[in-house]
């Protein structure tokens, strides 16, 4: 029974793994910009890059998941 759920069960690992990056990533650029004194505007355009950068990580997931159920990938 495990080995039918493999792929599956590599595919959740990896995903929760990158979310473990992002958030760590996350962690040393708010450790970064603490210790360096960064004006707001420069913290608003850092996050915004972050968020952009784990908005298109999400997306490409859903998009992916979407297309394998219709068949298509």
């Amino acid at each position: 029974m495990l080995a039918e759920y493999m792929q599956q069960i590599e595919t959740l690992g990896l995903n929760l793994f990158f979310a473990a990056i992002f958030f760590f990533i996350g962690m040393a650029i708010h450790d970064v910009l603490k210790q360096g004194n960064v004006p707001k505007f420069g913290r608003y355009i850092v996050w915004l890059v972050l968020f952009l950068g784990c908005a298109g990580f999400v997306a490409k997931g859903i998009i992916q998941m979407t297309w394998e159920g219709a068949g298509i990938g």
